[in-house]
């Protein structure tokens, strides 16, 4: 027992040895003026931007009545799926089947009155061969026959009308989608000049989203693309960013540029098409569409280089003397929340502090180290502060 008393006290005092004796305050050796530098090397980055967008249905067609007439039934409900052809609503018919019997019924008398005319022109053309009548009384058949012609038409395109709007009782779709609200209900007296539509039919498959561009991305886009038309053959799928910040699952993709820019915002108009299955977009939503880029040869520093200062940001450059010198630069807007763009005051091949920064005055000389340098001596801190760690729990074991 007591020889391993004694080994034991000698692997704490080797452990003493190793860490500096067990003295508090053991930080990373990095000498007085070490400081990560990276020289800025132009590199492609990702970008997107946003613009406000509303959102619409490819076609919503108001659904308004022909005929006057009660609502004698009603076939679909509030948000129901519908076809081209399905029945929606049936107005009061009895009138309208009447008018359709009696229209029917003027088309044969007037049927029956033009065979009549026939025959007496027909006779009156034997008679007067015959010299028996005039050319009078022929041509006074001949009126005849003709007069009763244009009755039947008449009658004929009074029974088409009586039974167009014997038709126009049964209100159908006229194109596959969703039914809106339903202000009209059973015996509800509707006509031609109602206030309010019977219903909207939203075709909501496939989701047009409409969203203006600044006059200069318009023009970035074209020159890049080599015009409009190629420009929008050869764009990035969109992204639709919905009311409540989230991102919709299915890409859009862009389908029109108008060909008016409007003088009093500066922007043109365009439409981005979404695909719409589930019918989790609605017509009059809104949300914000997402345009994906590229910034060629970009400046791209990690955040933790970049000093902020009321609302302005610097970034300490290295000079050829290895003296730092607080420089103003400007940031792109967009960032993913570890690097920012440069867009000025930093170009390639500029060397820059990357960690530290705080600790830094401008023209301060310091002694530049590489990024992995920097790192290794990270990682022996941590192991001796691991290492004093396993001090302390010896000094606790041993009553010390």
């Amino acid at each position: 027992m007591k020889k391993t008393k004694i080994l034991l006290v000698a692997a704490f005092a080797a452990v003493l040895a190793s860490c500096g004796g067990g003295k508090s305050g053991g930080k990373p050796n990095f000498g007085d003026n070490e400081y990560a530098v990276r020289t800025v090397q132009g590199q492609d980055a990702a970008l997107q931007t946003t613009y406000p967008a509303t959102i619409k249905g490819v076609q919503d067609v108001e659904i308004r009545p022909k005929v006057s007439g009660f609502i004698t039934k009603l076939c679909v409900k509030e948000g129901q799926q519908v076809k081209a052809g399905q029945l929606l609503f049936v107005i009061d018919n009895v009138t309208y089947a009447a008018a359709v019997r009696q229209a029917r019924a003027s088309v044969n008398a007037a049927k029956a009155q033009l065979n009549t005319a026939r025959l007496t022109y027909k006779n009156s053309e034997k008679l007067f061969k015959n010299n028996v009548i005039g050319s009078y009384e022929l041509q006074s058949s001949k009126n005849a026959m003709e007069s009763a012609a244009a009755q039947l038409a008449q009658a004929e395109a009074a029974y088409i009308s009586a039974k167009q709007n014997l038709n126009f009782c049964f209100v159908t779709s006229p194109a596959n989608g969703v039914i809106g609200d339903l202000p009209y209900r059973v015996g509800a007296l509707v006509s031609a000049s109602s206030q309010q539509a019977l219903t909207t039919v939203s075709n909501n498959s496939t989701m047009q989203v409409y969203f203006s561009m600044t006059e200069k991305d318009l023009l970035d886009m074209s020159k890049t693309a080599g015009g409009v038309h190629a420009a929008i053959a050869s764009y990035p799928a969109v992204k639709l960013q919905l009311a409540d910040g989230t991102i919709y699952e299915h890409p859009g993709k862009v389908a029109t540029v108008s060909g008016v820019i409007d003088p009093t915002t500066g922007t043109v108009s365009m439409r981005a098409d979404f695909p719409n299955p589930d019918r989790v977009l609605k017509t009059g939503a809104s949300g914000s569409i997402v345009v994906p880029h590229t910034a060629s040869n970009a400046v791209i520093v990690p955040q933790d280089a970049v000093v902020e200062v009321q609302d302005k940001h610097f970034v300490y450059v290295v000079g050829k003397d290895n003296k730092v010198k607080y420089t103003p630069v400007t940031l792109n807007t967009q960032n993913d929340g570890k690097n920012y763009i440069i867009t000025s005051g930093l170009k390639v091949g500029d060397r820059f502090v990357v960690n530290g920064v705080t600790s830094l005055q401008d023209g301060m000389e310091i002694k530049p180290v590489t990024e992995a340098q920097y790192a290794e001596k990270l990682k022996k801190t941590e192991q001796l502060g691991e290492a004093q760690g396993d001090i302390k729990k010896l000094k606790k074991a041993f009553g010390k």
